[in-house]
């Protein structure tokens, strides 16, 4: 039998992982504590691929010569902590995959806008007819494309779960939208750790590639300092400045590259607000090195739909407008959202906590909000934070009663949002359940 393989989790990333890791000739066995979805197997027994639920036999796994490990499990885990005891090779299913293609790999992080950058990006390839594949984050597992789908470009949304494993992996586009504190649960609290594990994205890059970043953030400007990267810089702001080279002038957004100047009218691009600037020069900067025309990168970011749960207008009920927000799971995402309100708001916020400081979005929900809504088991950090600052709070522990109190609370021109700030797991499968009913909720007013 070839090298012993385990891939600990049977989502989308470890079931793909295990369909490349069987088409190599891997002695392959899949473990997972949950329940696996019946799509999932299906994949693997069709393959003759050999798993496991509800358990981690420790005997199998732990004599594995190489593991790969899903984004979601932490490192404190006890059978992560018993591999590395051992010293067991753990690595991502991205890192993985990405021994088995010689494809071009644009690749995208940050704590927020990472998920519209990538699908923009990708947009923008395919509609100039490109062979280009979706993974990460978002569509189907590298690895399972690698393997039974291949494409000659990938546009990859990586979180930095993702990125922790990722060893010899290249980007060759590196595109990091911003660094702000997020999931710092998983990161023992230290906001340097997460930092760290967002730089991973320019690990290995060579002259050769290409690294896209947001000029005015500090925390990206300090790291740059310490890294020195050895890839062509591509810094994108909002105003001119030396050295950047993407912006906005007179009306306009400017993309300097060594393929030529592209330029565009910025009130035609489909994105809104900012936030959305930012993602439309990030994702043009990609395509113009990528080399695409002119003409179809302005065709793209002007009909891009934008990307469902991330400030999605779901409907306008008696003159108050429902925007689903779900995808704002860090205090830095809300913050985008409270910014690009022009109304009155009703704010629906809450769920599984991961360490947040609200002082990010204090004046915005001072002078923005009327009415605040906690959609929670566990409110106590949010009351200790709010109360007294806004002049209604109410809570809520179903997206149900959250909505039904928002619609008596919402006046003809506000906006009722939802952008938790926080996870979903307390009371949701995940951000897209919780966006989902929040729609339902709010069409069946």
């Amino acid at each position: 039998m070839g090298k012993k393989m385990v891939i600990l989790g049977a989502g989308e990333s470890g079931t793909g992982a295990a369909v490349l890791a069987k088409a190599k000739g891997y002695d392959v066995f899949v473990s997972d504590l949950s329940v696996i979805k019946p799509v999932y197997k299906e994949m693997m027994d069709a393959r003759g691929i050999a798993w496991e639920e509800g358990q981690h036999t420790e005997s199998i796994v732990l004599a594995a010569d190489e593991i790969v490990k899903s984004p979601g499990i932490p490192d404190k885990a006890a059978i992560i902590q018993k591999l590395k005891e051992k010293g067991t090779s753990i690595i991502s299913e991205i890192e993985f995959a990405g021994r088995y293609t010689n494809s071009k790999m644009i690749c995208i992080t940050g704590s927020n806008g990472k998920t519209t950058t990538t699908m923009l990006t990708y947009h923008i390839l395919k509609q100039a007819g490109l062979d280009v594949g979706l993974a990460g984050n978002v569509g189907n597992s590298l690895a399972l494309q690698v393997a039974e789908q291949p494409h000659a470009y990938y546009v990859l949304e990586l979180s930095s779960f993702q990125l922790d494993n990722m060893y010899e992996f290249k980007a060759d586009v590196a595109i990091l939208m911003n660094i702000t504190p997020d999931h710092l649960d998983r990161y023992n609290y230290e906001f340097q750790n997460y930092v760290d594990s967002k730089f991973r994205i320019i690990q290995n890059q060579t002259e050769e590639d290409v690294f896209i970043y947001w000029n005015d953030d500090p925390v990206i400007a300090r790291e740059i300092a310490k890294h020195n990267p050895k890839a062509a810089l591509y810094p994108f702001s909002e105003t001119k400045k030396e050295g950047v080279k993407a912006f906005t002038e007179n009306k306009q957004i400017v993309i300097e590259t060594d393929n030529g100047i592209f330029t565009m009218d910025q009130d035609q691009l489909a994105l809104t607000g900012t936030h959305n600037l930012y993602n439309s020069l990030a994702s043009g900067i990609a395509a113009k090195v990528t080399d695409i025309k002119d003409d179809e990168i302005r065709a793209s970011l002007s009909d891009f739909a934008g990307v469902e749960h991330r400030l999605e207008k779901v409907a306008r009920v008696r003159g108050v407008d429902y925007i689903n927000d779900s995808k704002a799971t860090n205090v830095n995402s809300c913050w985008y959202a409270l910014q690009s309100m022009n109304t009155p708001v009703v704010l629906i916020l809450g769920g599984t906590d991961k360490g947040n400081d609200y002082t990010e979005i204090e004046e915005l929900v001072i002078n923005k909000v009327h009415s605040l809504i906690f959609l929670g088991v566990d409110n106590t950090k949010l009351h200790a934070f709010f109360d007294g600052k806004v002049p209604v709070i109410e809570d809520a522990q179903s997206m149900e009663e959250a909505i039904s109190k928002a619609y008596k609370l919402a006046n003809k021109g506000d906006t009722v949002l939802l952008s938790p700030c926080c996870a979903s797991f307390d009371l949701f499968k995940n951000y897209e359940d919780r966006g989902n009913q929040f729609k339902a909720c709010v069409l069946n007013l």
